[in-house]
C-alpha cells in the first residue's frame, strides 16, 4: 500500500494525523476490493440481489396493473406488449428479412430498413431452437435483457457512488412513467442492458469487452453511436492521461499494464462497427450510398433538425386549453432533463457517462417527429437518474422504501393507462 508523504507531522499530533491519512486509503482499498469483478460472477451477482429483486417486484406490479386494466377493457394485455407498433416491424424483420414496406397515401413510405437487426435477430435464434414464436421470443428476450440492463445499471451506479446508490439507481429506472416498455418486445431494454455494461466496461478499463458491446449497442438501435462515442472520449482521455504520468515522473506509471494501449485502440476499433456496419449496408442496399439510411428515416418523416420541431410542437400547445397544460408538462419535463444533467455535471460524473447520456438526450429530443416516442427513447439515458438515486440513498430506508413504493404503484396504474390508450408508436 503507497502512502502520501505531506510533511514532518507537528508535535503531539502525528499520530492523529497518520489514521486521518492512512485510514481513507485503507478503505477506498477495501471498497474496491468488495466491487463486482473482485470476487467472480457469484460474488457480483450477490451484490446485486437486492437491486434485480426489487427490479422485478416493479415490473411484476407493472404488468399485473397492466393485466387488470387490459381485461376490463376487454384487450389482450400480451398483444399489447408483443404485437403491436414497433414489436409487429421486428417480428416481421425476424420472419421475413429486410424488404418489407409500407406505402401511404400520402407518399410516404415506410421501410423496415429503418429497424436494426440484432433484436430481430435473436427473435429468430429463439423461434428456432424453442417452440416460440418470434413475438414469444422477442417477449423473452426483452425480459431477459430488462434484467440484465438493471444489473448494468446497478454495476455503473455502485462503481461509481456505491452499493447503496447502485440498488437506488435501479428501482428508480424500474418506476419510470413509461417503464412498462422495458417489458415490451421493443429494443429499448436490450439496448440499455447493452450500454450498460459497455459503460461499465469503460469504467473498469475493460477496453475490448467495451468495444464489442458498444458494437452489440450499435446494432440494436441507432443512437448506438452514444456508447461508441463514450468508449472513445474515456480511450482518449485514458491515453492523455497515461501520457501526462510519464511525463511527470518519466516512467509509465502503474496504470500502463503490458498490452493496456493496444486494448484501448481495439476497443476504440470495435465500437463503431455495429452501427456503421449496418447503416453502411442500407446504403448499399437501396443504391444511395454511405447516407441511404437517412432516406430511409426520412421517408418515416424522422431526422434530426436540432429540436426545432418538437419545440414548435410544444408552442402549439399554449394556443388552446387544456392543452396549454399539456405543453406546461412538457416545458417541465425537458427542464428537468437538463437540470438532471447539470447536477451530474456538478457530481462529477465520469466523462465517458455524461457524454453517453449528452448524445442519448440530444437525439430523443432534437428528433424531428414522433414525438409521443420521446419518453421511451429516454429510457437509456439511465445515468440522468444517478443525482435522484444519491438523494434517495441518503434517505432512511423505510422512508425511501415508501417513496419508491408509492411511485411504482403510480407508474404501474399509468402504464396500463397509457397502452391501453396511444401507447408507444
Amino acid at each position: 500500500m503507497r502512502h502520501r508523504v505531506r510533511g514532518p507531522a507537528r508535535p503531539g499530533r502525528g499520530r492523529g494525523r497518520a489514521r486521518q491519512i492512512i485510514e481513507p486509503v485503507t478503505d477506498l482499498e477495501t471498497r474496491t476490493a468488495g466491487r463486482p469483478g473482485a470476487s467472480g460472477l457469484p460474488g457480483a451477482l450477490r451484490r446485486a440481489a437486492p437491486a434485480l429483486l426489487g427490479y422485478a417486484a416493479v415490473r411484476a406490479l407493472g404488468l399485473l396493473a397492466l393485466a387488470l386494466w387490459s381485461a376490463a377493457r376487454d384487450k389482450s394485455a400480451y398483444t399489447l406488449l408483443t404485437a403491436r407498433w414497433d414489436s409487429l416491424w421486428y417480428t416481421r424483420v425476424a420472419e421475413l428479412g429486410y424488404g418489407y414496406e409500407v406505402r401511404l397515401p400520402n407518399g410516404d413510405v415506410h421501410s423496415n430498413l429503418a429497424f436494426f437487426p440484432l433484436l430481430p435477430w435473436l427473435e429468430r435464434l429463439g423461434a428456432a431452437v424453442t417452440p416460440l414464436s418470434y413475438a414469444d421470443a422477442g417477449f423473452v428476450v426483452s425480459l431477459l435483457a430488462s434484467l440484465a440492463a438493471a444489473w448494468g445499471i446497478f454495476a455503473v451506479a455502485e462503481h461509481v457512488y456505491g452499493r447503496r446508490a447502485g440498488v437506488c439507481a435501479v428501482l428508480l429506472w424500474a418506476v419510470l412513467p413509461v417503464g412498462v416498455v422495458q417489458s415490451m418486445a421493443y429494443s429499448e431494454s436490450l439496448f440499455t442492458a447493452l450500454a450498460a455494461w459497455s459503460l461499465y466496461a469503460v469504467l473498469t478499463g475493460r477496453w475490448v469487452t467495451a468495444g464489442v458491446l458498444a458494437s452489440l449497442a450499435g446494432l440494436t438501435r441507432p443512437v448506438g453511436l452514444a456508447v461508441a462515442a463514450a468508449v472513445w472520449v474515456a480511450a482518449l482521455t485514458a491515453y492523455a492521461r497515461s501520457r501526462g504520468d510519464a511525463v511527470a515522473d518519466g516512467t509509465q506509471g502503474p496504470a500502463r499494464a503490458p498490452g493496456d494501449g493496444a486494448r484501448r485502440v481495439l476497443g476504440m476499433l470495435l465500437a463503431p462497427l455495429g452501427a456503421a456496419g449496418y447503416v453502411l449496408w442500407v446504403g448499399h442496399r437501396t443504391g444511395k450510398g454511405p447516407l441511404g439510411y437517412l432516406d430511409v428515416q426520412a421517408g418515416w418523416r424522422n431526422g434530426f433538425d436540432g429540436g426545432v420541431a418538437f419545440a414548435r410542437f410544444v408552442a402549439e400547445k399554449f394556443t388552446s386549453f387544456p392543452a396549454a397544460l399539456a405543453g406546461v408538462g412538457l416545458v417541465v419535463g425537458v427542464a428537468l432533463l437538463v437540470w438532471l444533467y447539470v447536477v451530474g455535471v456538478r457530481q462529477r460524473q465520469p466523462l465517458a457517462l455524461l457524454v453517453y447520456t449528452g448524445i442519448v438526450v440530444a437525439l430523443a429530443l432534437c428528433a424531428s417527429s414522433y414525438f409521443g416516442s420521446k419518453p421511451r427513447l429516454l429510457l437509456p439515458a439511465f445515468p440522468l437518474l444517478l443525482p435522484l438515486a444519491l438523494a434517495l440513498a441518503r434517505l432512511r430506508t423505510s422512508r425511501s422504501a415508501l417513496v419508491v413504493a408509492g411511485v411504482a404503484v403510480a407508474s404501474a396504474v399509468y402504464g396500463a393507462f397509457w397502452l391501453n390508450g396511444s401507447g408507444p408508436p
